[in-house]
């Protein structure tokens, strides 16, 4: 695929935006990783963390969903298509109408949600039941963290508007704001106001979750009020834009939930399983620990690229542009594959000194930096995939295509459960298989969707695809020799301890990303060049 003087434009515009969201998701990891290692020495791999992982991850499965999955890729092309075919008056009612709408529904969803929250504990976590007074704190904080999706749906909703009109960084900080503020909020209602107010020290945490949320959806509105928009209450459940939008939100859900529903239905069999050293209070932890680590790498280049994709492609599709679509969305594929592959192999090699430099301490020993460190390997093989969901999803949605995501997304769910059954039941593989389960299928999602768009769009440059591809993987390996050498050397003439980790994270990371980008510009990835190229043109500007 040769890098044409338009390829050049619209990529600088692509990597101009992901490079904004990238520093904000930067920012949102680290707060979001310090707010993991407050929690984890408060209260390690123990019920209490296990029953409030339960109770946020419900609400938290719709955050993904809709922060970054069905309502910014049914919401965004047709806000962007409004804004360029019509009148702004009619975008800004379009906006009114979707936000009633989300008050309306996904309100009426929270309330059922604090009805019915037994049942989805028992539902989603039944061995909670074998230990005494699990299930019922598990409900408890259900009810108490459920309306945060409704929060959050709003939230997402103006992210969607302020990404639409080109502005990123505001809603790319939104999570940073929820990090900082939750864990502010929780800490002092959980451990100082708590005995006043009758609150147990994770209740607290839980509280700090909702008021978290609030702040998510505060700290965006004023940019949005400077774009000239204001969301009024409106209901027109005939305006064609509103039930566009409702008509691809269902598919879009399920379209884009296959890794959050298989997470979740993994937390199902992991609340079974009885680890030799921990009991039942330990796999659910660790799991949640392990994909802590997958979150920067994901979040950084993957939701980034594909947040200033969604936008670049909506106009393409709007304008009749179908070689211009292709061409970002191919571009786009090949920046995820360039920044995810070297990511996932520091994850699979480094794995035991990040968890150990991180998190041990406290109530979190040896032993569960050990099983946590194995989770993340079988979770890092298939982050590429991950993070390649994010791009092609959206673009389904874009091509009015709503069938064909929900379609292999319903497919990867089945299959999930039934390789996890098997590999439970017929190997000692643990939480360990469970990871590798998720992993094996987010990659199996990402390729079916490839192979279905390649004849869908009627090719996606595919060729070139697999040509970088290959040179990446070369790069990756050489790279992966150079860290595993050099961290093999180090443990080797250290005891095991905390300044270890630290002192093997700090030769390898710089000596691996040497490595890969040396060897990225000796085999000329294109992806690579173009990146330095306009990286190069920004800062020459500045």
């Amino acid at each position: 695929m040769a890098i044409t003087q338009s390829d050049t434009a619209h990529a600088e515009g692509v990597v101009r935006s992901s490079l904004v969201i990238s520093g904000a998701v930067l920012t949102s990891r680290v707060t979001g990783l310090v707010r993991e290692i407050v929690l984890a020495r408060l209260f390690g791999a123990s019920v209490a963390y296990d029953a409030f992982l339960l109770g946020f991850r419900l609400p938290n499965l719709t955050r993904d969903l809709f922060a970054e999955g069905a309502l910014s890729s049914a919401f965004v092309p047709t806000f962007t298509e409004y804004l360029a075919n019509k009148s702004r008056e009619e975008a800004v009612r379009l906006a009114s109408l979707v936000a009633t709408a989300i008050v309306w529904l996904v309100g009426l969803i929270c309330l059922l949600g604090v009805v019915f929250a037994p049942q989805m504990v028992r539902l989603f976590a039944p061995g909670f039941l074998l230990v005494p007074g699990k299930f019922e704190l598990a409900v408890s904080l259900t009810r108490i963290m459920f309306p945060f999706l409704l929060l959050v749906a709003l939230a997402a909703q103006v992210m969607g508007i302020l990404n639409a009109c080109n502005r990123f960084a505001v809603p790319a900080t939104a999570s940073t704001i929820f990090n900082i503020s939750s864990l502010g909020f929780g800490l002092a209602l959980g451990l100082w106001a708590g005995p006043w107010l009758g609150l147990s020290p994770i209740e607290g945490i839980a509280w700090g979750v909702l008021l978290g949320g609030a702040f998510q959806l505060l700290w965006q509105l004023p940019s949005m009020g400077s774009l000239g928009f204001r969301l009024r209450p409106a209901i027109d459940w005939n305006h064609p834009g509103l039930r566009h939008i409702l008509r691809l939100m269902g598919p879009a859900i399920l379209g884009g939930a296959a890794v959050q529903i298989n997470v979740l239905v993994n937390t199902n069999f992991a609340s079974q399983l009885v680890d030799a050293v921990r009991g039942p209070n330990g796999p659910v932890s660790w799991l949640s620990y392990a994909f802590r680590f997958m979150q920067l790498p994901l979040g950084l280049f993957g939701v980034a690229i594909a947040s200033a994709t969604l936008p670049a492609i909506s106009r393409s599709f709007a304008a009749d542009n179908l070689d211009e679509f292709r061409r970002t969305l191919a571009r786009s594929l090949g920046f995820v594959i360039l920044l995810t592959a070297p990511s996932s192999i520091g994850l699979a090699v480094l794995g035991q000194a990040m968890v150990g430099a991180i998190y041990q301490g406290g109530r979190f020993d040896a032993y569960d930096t050990h099983q946590t460190a194995v989770a993340l390997l079988c979770y890092s093989l298939g982050l590429p995939g991950y993070a390649a969901i994010k791009v092609l999803t959206p673009a389904f949605y874009t091509l009015r295509d709503s069938r064909t995501p929900m379609a292999v997304s319903l497919l990867s769910i089945a299959i999930n459960a039934a390789v996890a059954t098997l590999l439970l039941s017929h190997t000692s593989l643990g939480h360990a298989g469970l990871a590798l389960t998720t992993s094996f299928v987010a990659v199996f999602n990402f390729l079916s969707l490839f192979f279905v768009a390649r004849r869908r769009l009627g090719g996606i440059y595919g060729r070139a695809l697999a040509s970088s591809l290959a040179r990446i993987a070369l790069a990756c390996l050489a790279m992966g020799i150079v860290v595993a050498a050099i961290s093999h050397f180090i443990q080797g003439a250290m005891p095991s301890s905390r300044l270890r980790c630290l002192l093997e994270l700090a030769a390898c990371i710089p000596a691996g990303f040497f490595s890969f980008y040396s060897l990225c510009q000796r085999l000329a990835v294109p992806e690579m060049e173009l990146a330095r190229g306009v990286l190069a043109r920004r800062l020459s500007r500045r």
